[in-house]
């Protein structure tokens, strides 16, 4: 069974590696002629990606003729014979060694990882069917530049029914994920003044503006959210914020501290909020948090979000609401783009939010995600850490804080569980500037891990992290070399 080395954090989506090991093969030999390659659902099911993400790999692999398909068989590979070049090609440096390849830990507690064992293939296929069929020739036009007005549509449902959002369609900007999305952002507000970003918070973010030249500015939090008196200082003219849910602190912006923050927005004619609402959907306790774009009477709150958190990561599908002076700004200097989502998956996606399967599966996954948090939070106390440091952002998201009292290296900390064969994240992973904490924060994302993972998960971390806190050891220094399970 074909076998390649996934990293869901590399700029390559699935996909695009995924068909690039198969053609690898193909080009050196390894895969032979006439050979039929694993059906779609045994490579998914193989390498626990979607069905979706395979058919890429393979639709691409067939569009460049390195495999060939037979009606209800499959796909072969291509004979990949070609004419004798003319002349012998000129010798070129070699190409710098490829980065090792790590081999994923036994216990992974990313941030960036999501359930996609239950994602509804199904569903999702007999809507793929139906569209086949029923959508025909729309499927091969140029779909929208904003995207297909039916998924636009659902969207503007969606959000009106479950985030207290009203918007027309026609304010709504589908695009490959947010991280393009936010780059359309900066072209359209343009690199003047600069960008504000919480610190800590999501880095990609900040690394994407930078790349594209922007002034970025990070903004320090309290318990209330973005610290607004800190923006005011930064100088900064647009700020890219995430209110309902801080990543990764979990902190849930108050509503004087929201309203301080669109004061600052309406008192300058170009500066703007991007609301980044990227997990909404996973508030497991509490009421539902209101969107910031629903208080905003100025026109000044981009509300951005995407469905690779709720759906799987492979769905590139995101989408802005743009407010109505933006969205003809938008028209006037973008109505050459083309739309970056393929019309396919847009109406598949809208046929899935129009009937209410989306719903479904966020129910679904809201119960699966809490059972997962709660046997996390068990085992760690099974274990003894609790002993050492607390919990924190447990009413919502897909990830936990583990505040340690102790003035423990953060560093060592983490190294110490990779060892074990767990991986946890540093709160200064996510921060620009070093973080104002009393000791060492811990972030471990829960989303991909069965609850019967926890228990073992734990067991270890307690074994690697006890010589720290062993009495009368020295901080940071092992005493010994801890026994795993």
């Amino acid at each position: 069974m074909l076998t390649p080395v996934l990293d869901p954090n590399a700029s390559q989506p699935l996909y695009e590696q995924i068909y690039r090991h198969i053609r690898r093969e193909i080009e050196g030999g390894a895969l032979r002629p006439g050979e039929r390659l694993p059906s779609k659902r045994a490579l998914a099911a193989h390498l626990k990606v979607g069905v979706i993400t395979v058919e890429n790999a393979y639709e691409q692999l067939l569009a460049e003729g390195y495999v060939y398909t037979q009606a209800k068989r499959g796909f072969f590979v291509q004979s990949q014979e070609t004419e004798r070049p003319l002349s012998p090609a000129a010798p070129s440096a070699p190409a710098p060694p490829a980065p090792a390849e790590v081999s994923p830990l036994p216990y992974d507690f990313s941030t960036n990882a999501v359930d996609t064992e239950h994602f509804p293939f199904s569903t999702w296929a007999r809507l793929m069917r139906e569209v086949l069929s029923e959508e025909d020739s729309a499927l091969l036009s140029s779909p929208h530049p904003q995207g297909v007005p039916a998924l636009r549509a659902a969207i503007v449902r969606y959000l009106h029914d479950f985030r207290g959002i009203d918007v027309h369609p026609d304010q709504i900007v589908v695009g490959a994920g947010a991280e393009y999305l936010t780059t359309l952002l900066f072209q359209l507000l343009g690199r003047g003044g600069g960008w504000a970003v919480e610190d800590p918070g999501y880095r990609k973010v900040q690394r994407i503006l930078s790349h594209t030249g922007a002034l970025v500015c990070p903004i320090p939090l309290d318990r209330e959210g973005l610290r607004t008196n800190a923006l005011r200082w930064s100088g900064a003219r647009v700020v890219h914020a995430t209110p309902s849910h801080h990543f990764p602190l979990g902190t849930v912006m108050s509503m004087p501290r929201r309203e301080a923050l669109l004061r600052w927005a309406g008192e300058q004619p170009d500066r703007y909020i991007i609301e980044d609402d990227y997990d909404s959907e996973f508030r497991f306790d509490g009421r539902p948090v209101p969107a910031l774009q629903s208080l905003d009477k100025n026109e000044r709150v981009i509300y951005l979000n995407t469905f690779a958190k709720s759906l799987a990561p492979s769905l590139r599908i995101g989408y802005m609401v743009l407010p109505p002076h933006l969205i003809r700004r938008y028209r006037e200097e973008f109505r050459l783009y083309s739309s970056t989502v393929p019309s396919f998956e847009q109406y598949t996606l809208a046929r899935f939010l129009e009937r209410g399967h989306f719903e479904r599966h966020i129910r679904r996954m809201r119960t699966i995600y809490c059972q997962r948090r709660d046997a996390l939070l068990a085992a760690a106390k099974g274990a003894g850490l609790l002993a050492w440091g607390s919990f924190s952002g447990m009413e919502a998201g897909l990830h936990l804080l583990f505040r340690v009292s102790s003035p423990v290296p953060e560093g060592a900390l983490v190294e110490a569980a990779a060892e074990a064969g767990v991986g946890v994240s540093p709160l200064s992973a996510y921060s620009i500037t070093p973080p104002d904490t009393p000791g060492p924060v811990l972030v471990l994302g829960y989303g991909r891990l069965d609850p019967a993972d926890m228990v073992p998960a734990m067991e270890r971390l307690a074994a690697a992290w006890q010589p720290f806190f062993s009495p009368g050891s020295p901080s940071g220094r092992r005493t010994s070399s801890p026994s795993l399970p």
